[in-house]
């Protein structure tokens, strides 16, 4: 019988009914039912940068914000640099990811969005075009080769997932916050 129909008989014992949602929700959380190999999964924030779509690990993303109202310009800085922001008393740079790159100035808009990189040394919000969601990939559709680009990029990409005809490279956050490249914002 499947768990859904043994909920469903359930339906008129609210005890036995509880006692079995906790049954299932503990095999789920210890993975139990499922083989080791489809278990393992990779989860990434998907992003796009002018027509081209890209991942970057959750784990180098603390969160995704609106384009914040407003953004301060920075003296001196290099063009790519928007400004800081205030987010909750806190100061973020705002850098212009696509034109960091060579794409050009993101033209902001209700689909623009930056992703805060989770990074303990170098604060950064990233400005994006657009976030899609969450994507989830099993481990086997990882690839070390990433695709070509046509946002001059290749040397923060760390493979990338494919799936059918799609394939969605992996933009390092965390070698794009360390290049010494990016560290050097100050125009010169």
């Amino acid at each position: 019988m499947s768990a859904s129909a043994t909920l469903k008989s359930l339906r008129d014992k609210p005890f036995d009914l509880l006692r079995e949602l906790e049954r299932l929700a503990r095999v789920a959380l210890t993975g139990q039912g499922r083989d080791a190999a489809s278990e393992r999964e990779w989860v990434g924030v998907a992003f796009r940068l002018s027509s081209e779509s890209f991942l970057a690990a959750r784990e180098e993303t603390r969160e995704v914000l609106s384009y914040p109202s407003v953004v301060t310009r920075v003296p001196g800085a290099k063009p790519w640099i928007r400004g800081i922001a205030n987010v909750r008393g806190q100061l973020l740079p705002v850098v212009d990811l696509r034109a960091y790159l060579g794409g050009g100035m993101t033209n902001t808009n209700r689909s623009t969005r930056v992703l805060v990189a989770n990074h303990r040394e170098v604060p950064a919000g990233l400005l994006v075009d657009e976030v899609l969601g969450f994507r989830r990939f099993a481990d086997g559709e990882f690839s070390a080769t990433p695709p070509p680009t046509i946002v001059r990029c290749d040397r923060y990409l760390a493979g990338a997932f494919r799936r059918g005809t799609e394939s969605w490279p992996v933009f390092s956050l965390r070698s794009l916050l360390e290049s010494a490249e990016f560290l050097q914002a100050a125009a010169s």
